[in-house]
């Protein structure tokens, strides 16, 4: 059910754009898998995919394609809509260090969260893309392509309050959340690639009963979303995640009732003028949120002390 209060740009119906935002997400599905098979991908795009190893990670032309699809669609089905459009792909040319864009609505996109792991075949790899308003989101659209599922998660921005949040397949079947009741054995997701020894101090503290290793923060939250797992920690070091990684996956977790802070509490904020999301950040099913973030901060003051968290 939707959020009474949820709000959205003068102009813009919540029906039309959620119909838009699932032909844009299944298109986009289609041409990830098109290029994870070798295929000829839809919508006129090049066949070919080419890997730039510059910057902090692979660029392929799947990220590209992704990103010209779902910029160009937004733009053209909303052509007067009062917002601002940045992605992964676009931030270096129009973000500027210390400077918010200039933009009480603003989408933000990753057309291809977890990269490595589609170029490495895993299939756990996800399109994210976030409405905020403000320094908060309001709506997030998580895509996994490879499972066919599409999560959507509606908050209103002013209170962070729960609306709502669902699971489509392409049929448009609709399915609601499972998050875990666990309260004890918690199980926690985590990365393949990002991983060093204070987090594993600090899981060590946590004591989570077993773990899973996903790849993309959109496939770890879904694990969440099904109940599959109840805790995912990110926690950064000589890099961190970005706007584009976090914002709809938190919105989607929040709008079905689970959590996602700063371990001292604070909430994510976004374009603040540093797209890092640097810190320890701490997402979980919800039933024991404040105390495992409050247990992680006290464990990073020991482990790591004068980190801000």
């Amino acid at each position: 059910m939707m959020p009474s209060c949820f709000a959205l740009p003068d102009g813009v119906g919540r029906e039309v754009l959620l119909a838009e935002l699932r032909r844009l997400a299944w298109g986009a599905a289609d041409i990830l898998r098109a290029y994870a098979r070798g295929e000829q991908p839809p919508f006129g795009f090049a066949p070919a995919m080419s890997v730039d190893h510059g910057g902090e990670g692979p660029v392929s032309a799947a990220d590209l394609a992704v990103n010209r699809w779902l910029l160009d669609g937004l733009a053209l089905a909303f052509p007067e809509a009062g917002w601002t459009l940045l992605s992964e792909e676009t931030a270096a040319e129009v973000l500027v260090p210390g400077q918010p864009l200039a933009a009480e609505w603003l989408w933000i996109l990753d057309p291809l969260d977890g990269t490595k792991d589609f170029l490495q075949g895993t299939g756990e790899y996800a399109v994210h893309l976030a409405l905020v308003r403000g320094r908060r989101p309001v709506l997030g659209v998580v895509l996994l392509p490879e499972p066919e599922e599409l999560w959507f998660g509606l908050l209103n921005a002013d209170s962070d309050a729960q609306g709502g949040a669902w699971r489509e397949n392409r049929a448009g079947d609709r399915f609601p959340p499972a998050l875990s009741t666990r309260r004890e054995e918690l199980v926690l997701v985590a990365s393949r690639n990002h991983r060093d020894d204070r987090l594993e101090q600090l899981l060590a503290e946590l004591k989570p009963a077993c773990s899973l290793a996903i790849g993309s923060v959109g496939g770890k939250v879904a694990t969440i979303l099904r109940g599959e797992a109840d805790l995912y920690i990110s926690l950064s070091g000589r890099s961190a995640p970005k706007d584009w990684d976090m914002a709809a996956p938190e919105a989607v977790l929040r709008a079905a009732g689970g959590g996602f802070d700063h371990a001292d509490g604070r909430p994510l904020a976004y374009n603040t003028g540093d797209v890092r999301q640097a810190g320890c950040l701490i997402a979980s099913h919800g039933p024991r949120h404040a105390e495992i973030c409050r247990r992680a901060a006290a464990a990073m003051a020991v482990i790591d002390p004068g980190f801000p968290v």
